[in-house]
């Protein structure tokens, strides 16, 4: 017997931590593989072998329960993840949903219920609909023996005023009300209405083979996963953070072809040894739907605050979004910084928590509101008093009043609070305790022949004249390569209104080109395109992405290339 493929048992490097407190521990049960050259030993020891059998094969059925009716958090974090929406988009769509669309000789109808709860509660009533709505249209071995309910995962802080989200009524389906939505209301009634039918179907089962191979000291293992009965999944297969990340990971140690009739004690031959470098990473980034989940987790604000606490990071500018990661920018750590500095106390998780559980209490006459306000108000008032006091105010050479920081088309300045009576306005030389001295680029202003400085403004980094405001030269920074679509302009780096990073071509608006991704002017190797972008995995590394066709071309990349 051959099998094409052979998987290691995973092997994982040891951090610090475990080195200086636990190494003995450690060394047990893993193999710390400390170079290059010891994995080329290793995997040469490998080939060497012949004898490679088959010590055991382990076979098992696992079910996966459908996911529950959709709250405000889940709805959010699902449409950000599948539909790219933004928390407030997907708010501000869902209620007009709710509060109705004209359906032809139907009327006005509310299409969903309310999209502000934390309660996976189902009506007696939309259940017994579903469930012959599953019956009629997928037959009856994809209907359980009886409802299924959601409301045992109530946790203690659910607020059950309100249903789940979930379509008013089964008549409506997404098909039937298709041409009375726009795009993007279809998409999320579509999610909604199938996340809902699909939480009272049966679930998905799968067949897992896990094949272990030993060659004198060393341990394979194969695995084989096969779907006997798709379940839920044939309306509705739930998305995960980092999905196409995880397939990656996990295709690594599948092989899906795995013969039937493979068997302990079987001999096998080895016919190729890939051997990979992987490197340790740090916690990804924030999404918009994995902050989400981090504040339902933990308590913090209410299914109706979870998208403005999320937008109001990003509208701010306290974040950038670069491919959906919430990335902090300098005025974010600035902000982040003085907060954690001067008010630890209240920017502290469990004093968010405790703030919303005594305003809980004074909803239900448990507590005074005037004392939990005098808890919060007295301590915050002389913490603010002494900030203020500690901060050395910038004031107008021309009327003495107080000047602040702004934003305006070409960055930050300063300009004064007695304005519009003082007009007073002066660049900023010095932010965040960065140095005075500006970053020069090396070039001349085109206008008045004076330098030019790297500046930060609203929509990301640009070139600017150091005489600034008396010069307003502005320029973009270019990556340095031609437009893809119109060849005469250049691509620069921007961020939107969103603040979400992407690339644009400098002709616009003559050009419209635009990639969310860094583009590359390789060619695409089937004619498709005539450039990739760059993008990057765990498993690939560095590699590039025809837009059209999706071939990839794997590429060399240092670890630290992705944050």
């Amino acid at each position: 017997m051959e099998m094409t493929f052979l998987f290691a048992e995973e092997i994982k490097t040891p951090t610090k931590h475990d080195l200086e407190d636990n190494l003995e521990k450690f060394s047990v049960g893993h193999t710390w593989i400390q170079n290059k050259e010891s994995a080329e030993q290793i995997a040469e020891s490998i080939k060497s072998l012949s004898n490679f059998s088959i010590i055991d094969v382990s076979k098992r059925a696992t079910k996966r329960n459908a996911p529950a009716p959709f709250i405000t958090s889940t709805m959010q974090a699902e449409a950000s993840r599948v539909l790219r929406f933004r928390a407030r988009q997907t708010m501000q769509i869902a209620q007009k949903l709710y509060e109705g669309i004209e359906l032809g000789e139907e009327g006005l109808v509310g299409l969903i219920t309310y999209m502000r709860t934390d309660s996976t509660r189902l009506s007696d009533e939309i259940v017994t609909d579903a469930r012959t709505f599953i019956k009629d249209s997928f037959g009856e071995k994809y209907l359980p023996q009886g409802p299924v309910s959601y409301d045992k995962k109530k946790g203690t802080n659910v607020q059950d005023a309100h249903e789940a989200i979930r379509p008013t009524s089964m008549k409506f389906t997404p098909e039937f009300v298709r041409p009375f939505l726009d795009d993007y209301m279809f998409k999320l009634y579509s999610l909604i209405w199938k996340r809902f039918v699909a939480c009272q179907m049966n679930p998905m089962i799968t067949d897992t083979t896990i094949v272990e191979i030993a060659a004198d000291k060393y341990l394979f293992k194969a695995y084989g996963q096969i779907i006997q009965f798709d379940g839920f999944t044939i309306l509705y297969s739930e998305s995960f953070e980092n999905d196409e990340q995880k397939e990656e990971d996990r295709a690594e140690a599948r092989n899906s072809s795995l013969p039937k009739s493979i068997a302990k004690n079987d001999n096998l031959k080895l016919a190729d040894l890939i051997t990979k470098q992987h490197f340790t990473k740090p916690p990804p980034r924030y999404t918009e739907s994995s902050l989400i989940k981090e504040l339902e987790s933990k308590g913090i604000g209410r299914p109706s605050t979870f998208s403005l606490i999320v937008s109001t990071v990003v509208d701010r500018g306290y974040v950038n979004q670069v491919d959906r990661k919430l990335i902090p920018t300098s005025l974010g750590k600035k902000v982040n910084t003085t907060l954690v500095d001067n008010f630890p106390d209240i920017i502290d998780v469990g004093f968010t928590v405790k703030m919303e559980g005594e305003l809980d209490q004074i909803a239900q006459n448990e507590n005074e509101y005037l004392s939990v306000l005098n808890d919060f108000y007295i301590p915050f008032s002389n913490s603010l008093k002494r900030v203020e006091d500690s901060i050395e105010k910038v004031l107008c050479e021309k009327c003495s009043s107080e000047m602040v920081i702004k934003y305006g088309r070409f960055g930050r300045f300063m300009a004064c609070t007695n304005y519009p009576e003082c007009k007073n306005i002066k660049s900023l030389k010095e932010l965040n305790n960065e140095s005075t001295e500006p970053e020069y680029t090396g070039d001349t202003c085109e206008l008045c022949g004076a330098r030019t400085v790297y500046r930060q403004g609203k929509f990301g980094k640009f070139i600017g004249c150091e005489k600034y405001p008396d010069c307003t030269f502005i320029k973009s920074i270019t990556l340095g390569i031609a437009c893809p679509k119109c060849a005469t302009g250049e691509v620069s780096e921007r961020v939107s209104k969103k603040r979400r990073t992407f690339f644009g071509c400098t002709k616009y608006p003559d050009c419209d080109f635009v990639s969310w991704t860094r583009p590359n002017l390789t060619p695409c190797p089937n004619g498709d395109s005539n450039y990739m972008a760059e993008k990057y995995s765990k498993t690939k590394g560095k590699y590039l992405e025809c837009p059209v066709c999706k071939e990839n071309i794997e590429i060399d990349a240092p670890a630290e290339y992705e944050e």
